[in-house]
């Protein structure tokens, strides 16, 4: 699947009406397809999650219109908060100042936890100066911190070489960077603005493996889908150097940047029964989505929560 997307691009999918439980599918009430047109956006490390649930949810179903959108976090709040999506993809929770403004708009929703990441540090794949390919949160923090002027990795550490640094992370609209600037900087938002941002996560990873000096940071699955190109940089938090791959992120033994994806779905939207298909297909088939879109899967627990989530969501849609 091609993952590269332009900001605000969307991208429309056929999928349908019958909803896959235990592996047989299951038709509505009377026997007839579901039809409607499912609208999704926001964050750019979830929007391939969304955009593979679709690809498979098409294989059972060809009554309902799935189109995503990838406009950042930030966003996707926006555009859910205006009544304008029915799916909002985050890869953070939603602030109190954007449930605000949906409270205001009278839009109600329900949050479900869909996936794992770990965000990844990557440098150009001719990088072979940074020792142990490992780099510490506070070596970070003195690259990314606002008024940094270290623009030569030798600035980093006496023995690197005096090679320019060529600095690729994501808009200020992204979860991605709300969450990394929280978590390096110790507080979100705070960051040096002189580097190249993209809500486009394919266009981070095309300035990374174009400069020999690049390092950027962006969700595990596009390190993944571009692993070739790419030299990974674990990071020791105090533990010893560890890198973001399935176990360590599952366990959140990937600090400080392991974290949960979420998809919020608009109450109003979620009563009716083709967004309520559409969800149920992630929950029941969470596994093959994440391994087909290159994500960490949930855990057993989180795998239950989200059943709980659903279920609550199904009661919430009845009142």
């Amino acid at each position: 699947m091609n993952r590269a997307s332009k900001r605000s691009l969307v991208i429309a999918i056929v999928a349908a009406a019958l909803v896959a439980v235990g592996g047989s599918a299951v038709a509505v009430a009377g026997g007839q397809k579901l039809k409607g047109r499912i609208t999704a956006d926001g964050s750019s490390t979830v929007g391939p999650y969304t955009s593979a649930a679709a690809e498979l949810f098409q294989k059972q179903e060809n009554g309902v219109q799935v189109t995503v959108g990838i406009s950042g976090t930030g966003g996707g709040f926006q555009r859910f908060c205006n009544d304008e999506t029915d799916l909002s993809d985050a890869s953070r929770p939603m602030r109190l100042s954007e449930a605000q403004k949906c409270a205001a708009k009278g839009v109600k929703w329900v949050a479900f936890t869909i996936a794992n990441d770990g965000i990844s540090i990557v440098v150009n794949k001719d990088n072979n100066w940074v020792k142990s390919s490992c780099m510490s949160p506070e070596q970070l923090k003195r690259i990314w911190q606002p008024g940094s002027k270290i623009d030569n990795w030798k600035d980093i550490d006496s023995s690197y070489p005096d090679q320019k640094l060529k600095l690729f992370g994501p808009g200020t609209d992204s979860g991605t960077f709300d969450f990394f600037t929280a978590a390096i900087n110790g507080k979100e938002k705070a960051s040096r603005s002189d580097y190249t941002p993209s809500e486009n996560d394919e266009v981070l990873v095309r300035g990374v493996s174009g400069e020999k000096g690049g390092l950027g940071y962006f969700g595990y699955s596009y390190y993944v889908a571009n692993k070739d190109k790419l030299r990974l940089i674990a990071i020791n938090s105090g533990s010893g150097c560890i890198a973001p791959n399935i176990k360590t992120i599952q366990a959140y033994k990937y600090k400080p940047l392991s974290r949960p994806l979420f998809i919020y779905a608009k109450l109003g939207s979620f009563q009716r029964s083709e967004v309520q298909a559409f969800i149920k297909y992630m929950l029941d088939n969470e596994r093959e989505i994440a391994k087909r879109a290159q994500f960490v899967s949930l855990t057993d627990k989180q795998l239950r929560k989200f059943r709980y989530q659903y279920t609550q969501a199904v009661k919430k849609a009845k009142l």
